[in-house]
């Protein structure tokens, strides 16, 4: 990631390098010290804030115990509306110091803007964007006819069995009402955006094609393969 030199540092990337240094490393991530930050956040922001412990929605028993997701919450002025939903996961995978030139959870910057860390593109980078659009849209006066949610969700990176897709089946997802969401995304230093409409998955299409026979060492027309 690049930013502004020191002496110019904007206090978004100064926010963005605290939450680096937060190590929510697989496999043994620090979530407390995440919820914290975004608590901080959204008390600076005049955000609602709610932490949802992971457990499954009709069982007492804790079946995630610290695996919280933390929800900031922009009211809109309708709230008849479904919601907008931002999100985005706090946990990073592993890190293999030696093959780092700068300690991945100092996130240094250096002369250029450089910044060094684990999670600067996937995707620390991405919750603070999100953090920073509302701010400066708060600042600005502005207000939406939706409310606006930005989820904070652990364990992603090794499948998300303990974050969302334990917290989509518990009420308090539901109550988000959510009616379009956001999620992880490209990081671009440029004004270029790059979309995708949806996750991959596989679409498996047999095809039959007719066509003359032949063997490969022959330049045969109207072959099977040809015609695919």
């Amino acid at each position: 990631m690049t930013s502004k030199g020191p002496e110019e540092e904007h206090p978004s990337v100064t926010l963005f390098r605290q939450y680096l240094r937060i190590r929510t490393v697989q496999p043994k991530p620090d979530y407390g010290a995440a919820v914290a930050f975004f608590e901080e956040r959204a008390r600076q922001l005049g955000l609602g804030c709610q932490k949802v412990e992971t457990t499954y929605p009709h069982d007492h028993l804790q079946v995630a115990p610290g695996y919280v997701v933390t929800v900031l919450t922009w009211p809109g002025t309708n709230p008849t509306l479904s919601s907008i939903l931002l999100n985005s996961h706090t946990d990073v995978v592993p890190v293999f110091k030696e093959h780092w030139s700068h300690d991945p959870f100092e996130a240094f910057k250096d002369s250029e803007g450089y910044i060094y860390a684990r999670g600067a593109q996937d995707m620390k980078c991405i919750s603070i964007q999100y953090l920073e659009a509302v701010r400066r849209l708060k600042v600005e006066g502005h207000r939406f006819p939706r409310t606006i949610h930005m989820t904070f969700v652990p364990d992603e990176e090794v499948g998300g069995h303990q974050g969302m897709e334990l917290f989509v089946q518990r009420p308090e997802f539901h109550a988000l009402r959510a009616g379009f969401a956001l999620d992880e995304g490209i990081a671009n230093p440029t004004d270029a955006f790059t979309v995708f409409y949806s996750e991959r998955s596989p679409w498996w299409v047999r095809v039959t094609s007719t066509g003359r026979p032949g063997h490969a060492s022959r330049f045969m027309e109207d072959t099977a393969a040809e015609k695919l």
